[in-house]
């Protein structure tokens, strides 16, 4: 159905940013959350949940990239990947690239998102729902974590929205607490923190509480058309000290090494150049 009407984005009261709605492709109260998935002019398809622009099809190269192929190279070493919301199947796909991985599992508490991604957005996760490495799982992030097995992970991914709602829970005390237990002994999370323009608390708050049960804790940035306010970060925090100071070529053999190739905007220069924090930013980390 065309509609060529305006969707003002909630994630602000007194700024934000609109699109013009080209064709509404479903609209779904799930269980958890409003799901609006619609047709764009500009951007392709779009999704989003409780009035928050999640995704589009024209930038979640960014978003899923540096969220999947920064921790993974990171590290090195990773066979064994969780992966927490996420429910497009983007960052699955991304975490299967890597020929390293040999099992991903992927906790989405929402199966509409998933239904509904697989229906309208197809290209976003590709294969990656019928590769034999991937484990889906509709359920609790938070229940899986807490039941996991001490260090049955080496690299933790959640992506999430913003602590507000269903989201919430993911970024407790006692959700970092049982992800470090479940990680291996060079194990690292990853998890969006905000636009620090934006939401400079979500960034503190979530450092904070990370540092008590990690030792090494910071964030990078990537440039996401759609979050709106400048650059988006993404809080890393690991157990092993030097993970966010890897250099170019080592980064570079270790992509090369494990197959990635064809990135729209991750690249070792930008993977490494991205823990250089403007001051703006680098103020709300632990010292």
């Amino acid at each position: 159905m065309a509609t060529d009407s305006w969707l003002n984005e909630t994630l602000y009261p007194e700024w934000g940013q609109r699109f013009m709605v080209k064709r509404e492709l479903a609209r779904v109260q799930s269980e958890f959350q409003d799901i609006v998935m619609f047709e764009s002019y500009t951007h392709g398809r779009v999704m989003v949940l409780d009035g928050v622009i999640q995704i589009t099809e024209g930038d979640e190269f960014v978003y899923q990239e540096m969220l999947t192929h920064v921790p993974l190279l990171a590290h090195g070493e990773a066979k064994r990947v969780l992966i927490i919301g996420a429910g497009d199947g983007g960052v699955l796909r991304r975490v299967l690239q890597h020929n390293t991985v040999e099992r991903a599992v992927m906790v989405e508490i929402d199966g509409e998102v998933i239904r509904l991604s697989k229906e309208f957005m197809p290209n976003i996760a590709g294969d990656a729902w019928n590769d034999p490495r991937a484990e889906v799982i509709v359920g609790d992030g938070i229940d899986h974590v807490k039941k996991a097995a001490d260090g049955s992970y080496d690299v933790i991914i959640v992506d999430s929205t913003d602590p507000i709602g269903v989201g919430e829970v993911l970024f407790t005390d006692e959700f970092y607490a049982n992800s470090a237990r479940i990680l291996s002994a060079r194990g690292l999370i990853v998890n969006q923190c905000g636009v620090p323009f934006m939401q400079a608390d979500e960034l503190r708050d979530t450092s904070a509480r990370r540092r008590q049960f990690f030792p090494h804790v910071g964030a990078y940035v990537a440039a996401v058309p759609t979050y709106v306010g400048g650059y988006m970060t993404l809080g890393f925090a690991a157990k092993e000290a030097g993970l966010d100071r890897i250099d170019v070529a080592t980064i570079r053999a270790r992509a090369e090494a494990a197959g990635i190739a064809g990135t729209k905007y991750w690249t070792p220069e930008i993977h490494t150049g991205a823990f250089n924090l403007p001051p703006y930013i680098a103020q709300h980390l632990p010292r």
